[in-house]
Parts: C-alpha cells; structure tokens; sequence
C-alpha cells in the first residue's frame, strides 16, 4: 500500500487516525492502535514478512533489556552483529556470491531470496539503538515502546532513521495536549505537499527519465540534449521523491502527535558537497557520521587517515543503497569529493559561490546517472552523451512546464518543511484552497498507475 494510493489515503489513513483519536487518552490502547495499524500496513505487502519483523523487533528489546540487566557489552554487541548478518543475508547474499563467482569464473544461480520490503531501513535503527546502548544510553524497558518505535508506519519503509532517543519519550505525551490541533493542521499541509512532490513532479519526471535510460541500456546512443535531460531529470525525480515521502512522513507523525526529524533542508541549493551532505538524506548522513566515520577516527588522525575514513564511509553507504557495484561507484564518488572538499577547505582556499555551487551540481548529477544506471556500460552511455560524443542533437520533452517547474521549486524557496512547520499560519482560508488540491491530487492517481517511492527497493 503505497502513500500515493487512493486506498491508503482515503481509508487506512483516515480509518487508522479515527482509531488513536478516540483511545488517545489512553496510551496502551493508543500504542496499541498504532502498532496493529502499522503491522497491518507492512502486511500488505507481503504478510509473510510480519511474523519476521516481530520476532527480530522483540529479539532486539530482549537483548537491550539483558543488557540493562547485567550491564554486559556482549548483549549490545550480539543485537549489532545480528542485524548486520539478517541485512547482509536478504540483501547482499547474491550479490556477493555473483560477485566471487564472476571473479572465479564461476556461475552463480541467483538464490530465491526474498528482500523484506524497508530491511535497510529498520535494522539501522535497530544497530544504532544498540550502539547508543554501548554509549551508555538508555535501553528502552516496554516492549509496547520498542515495538512502536520500531514498527511506527510512517517511517517504516523509508525513514527517515529515526533515533530511540528521539521518539519513545515522546510516546508519553498525551495527543491531545494543546497541540492538537496546530499538530494536525500542519501535519496535513506537509502530507499534503509531499503527495505533490510525488504524484505532481517525481512521477512526471520518471517518465521523462525512464525512457531514456532505458535506451542507452539497450545499447542505443543519446544525444547530448537528451543525455542531459534523462541526467536532470532524474537528479530532481529522485529528489522530489524522496523529500515528498520524508515530507508526507513527518506529516502523518504529526497527525498522531510526534515529531520526525527533518530529512531533507533544500540540498540543491548547497554550494559545497559538504553543504549538499548535511541537506540531504540528513538522518542518514547523521548515522554515517555517528556510528562509521567517528568511530573508524573521523579527522582525528591527520588528512591521510581522514581522507581514508571518508572514502569507506560513503563507499558503505553507497553499499547501502543498493547489492550492486554502481552504488558502490556512487558512495566512492561521493567520498573522493568530500576528501577533496576537506583538502581544499584546509589550504584556505575558495570557489565564489556560483562557481562552487556549479562545480557540486556537476558533481552530483554525475554521481546520479551511476547511481540510476543499472551497470558500468549504461552509464558510460549516458556521460558520453551529456559530453557531446554522440553529437549536440535535440531532444523532445513532454512535459515540458513540469520540468521547470521542478527546477524552480527545487533551487527558489523555501523547503516544505520549513514552509509547513516555521512558516505557514494555519488558518481557515488556507483549509479551502488545500482541500482543493488535495482533490485534484487524488483525482491525478485515479488516473494513472502510482509508482512506487525509488527509494522502497533500498
């Protein structure tokens, strides 16, 4: 059940949301209601795979609650350890048994591995629950607790990576506090720009992308005005996907009465890669720098070392995203330019703002189309045609104005987040115009197919 679907948005939200209102005096009942609500909605995908969320979510509690018991190290450190064993079974298996098999000259038959839908996802907040925990931090003693923080729909499938620190004190607030109705004000403005960051924008600008991606891996050439376009495109479909479900994520949360992290806080308006990493993705940036790259030294060993720590920071991160070696090449490419951006910071030296805001741009977009592309020759392809190898050409785009719109929303304004929690007043005239919308929105996903959030196969 996707957020952008009429039956998410017309009946489980609105049915679940009636339930917690009429029991939210009561936290248990209220706990209850959204644990069910959110074991419900994973089961939609595949219910095969709730017994196994559960399971995993209460061994999890068990080994914090041992470790609060005895004290011992042993018991944070085995949560760690199985966590990484259950991710790197469902989701890099094959990929590293192809991988050691093409270098053998072996072939790998491709094992019938299901990948449980968000596995990147919650077994990162379940290995950064138990490091806190080797920090001296607080195990959490419900299992009720534990099993909302981790299960908590919203954020579920695709963050963004909630700390427990960050949300189970909040699970004591009564809902109905004088928040109440600010809380569901604003979190319906912000559910309802992410719906159009999705449906309006990320899903337009997958069918202008697609097609040409989906050409240069057959092996056709592209121009360079095509190159560019398939290469823009996807640098803002990805992002206004991504940013619209963060959106729509902290939006229902605050429905309910808690607070999300922000995710997202306008990267493509950063003019270095270090800007652009502390806008993008922000939770999992935080994790990276948490509980990888401080602990692997972080800058605290000169530049050589700093610059190694960088470098198999992102290229784990890349990792993350995806058992494939393009993701790798991405996380690498990433690290090697934020190595560079210490370097270059270090030695007192600056690009103008322009300058350096172009030289990141260009950065990014090329680290996008190996991102996007399923292999190493796809996106050679497609950097030969955005370098005019193939020839300057011309390309048709349909739906032009929803391109541009797209570039002005993501380089002028403010970010969503900021306009729905800072900014906006709410007030009943802006009610009229939002419902308005919010019609025409779910009248555009009647129409068409929804496509699923790019970064659900994560």
């Amino acid at each position: 059940m996707l957020f952008s679907s009429q039956g998410f948005l017309l009946g489980f939200l609105p049915a679940t949301l009636v339930l917690f209102h009429l029991c939210a005096r009561h936290r248990i009942a209220r706990q209850s209601v959204l644990v069910g609500a959110s074991l419900l909605f994973y089961g939609f995908w595949n219910w095969r795979f709730v017994p196994a969320l559960v399971a995993l979510t209460l061994v999890n509690w068990g080994l914090g609650r041992a470790w609060a018991a005895s004290g011992r190290r042993l018991w944070p450190i085995t949560g760690i350890v199985l966590n990484l064993l259950v991710l790197g079974f469902f989701k890099y298996a094959n990929f590293l048994a192809d991988s050691v098999a093409r270098v053998a000259g072996w072939h790998h038959q491709a094992w019938a591995i299901m990948l449980p839908l968000g596995i990147s996802f919650f077994t990162f907040q379940k290995i950064a629950y138990h490091a806190d925990l080797l920090r001296g931090g607080r195990p959490v003693r419900s299992m009720l607790d534990f099993l909302e923080f981790v299960t908590f729909f919203p954020q579920l499938i695709a963050g963004p990576i909630v700390r427990h620190s960050e949300i189970v004190p909040q699970f004591e607030r009564d809902p109905h506090g004088p928040d109440l109705w600010e809380n569901l004000s604003r979190g319906a403005i912000l559910l309802l720009l992410g719906l159009a960051k999705k449906v309006e924008l990320a899903d337009t600008l997958g069918g202008i992308c697609n097609p040409l991606f989906d050409q240069a891996a057959q092996g056709m050439p592209l121009n360079m005005a095509q190159g560019w376009i398939a290469a823009l495109s996807y640098t803002l479909e990805i992002f206004f996907d991504f940013s619209g479900y963060s959106d729509m994520a902290i939006g229902m949360a605050l429905l309910f009465g808690l607070r999300l992290p922000f995710n997202f806080d306008v990267p493509y308006r950063a003019a270095s890669i270090r800007a652009f990493w502390r806008r993008w993705h922000m939770t999992l940036s935080r994790f990276l720098r948490d509980y990888l790259y401080i602990p692997l030294g972080g800058n605290r060993h000169g530049s050589g070392r700093q610059i190694a720590n960088l470098v198999a920071t992102m290229t784990l991160g890349g990792l993350w995203h995806g058992a494939g070696w393009t993701f790798v090449a991405w996380g690498a490419l990433h690290g090697a330019a934020l190595s560079v951006n210490h370097v270059w910071t270090r030695l007192g030296l600056r690009l103008p703002g322009v300058a350096g805001w172009a030289v990141t741009m260009l950065t990014v977009i090329v680290g996008w189309v190996v991102f996007r592309a399923p292999d190493f020759p796809t996106a050679a392809r497609m950097l030969r045609a955005m370098a005019g190898l193939n020839g300057v050409g011309r390309a048709w785009m349909h739906e032009a104005p929803v391109f541009w719109i797209a570039i002005l929303v993501a380089l002028v304004g403010p970010s969503s987040q900021d306009a729905a929690l800072r900014m906006l007043r709410p007030t009943p005239l802006l009610a009229v115009p939002a419902g308005v919308a919010f019609v025409l929105l779910l009248l555009l996903i009647g129409g068409r197919i929804p496509d699923a959030f790019i970064y659900f196969q994560f």
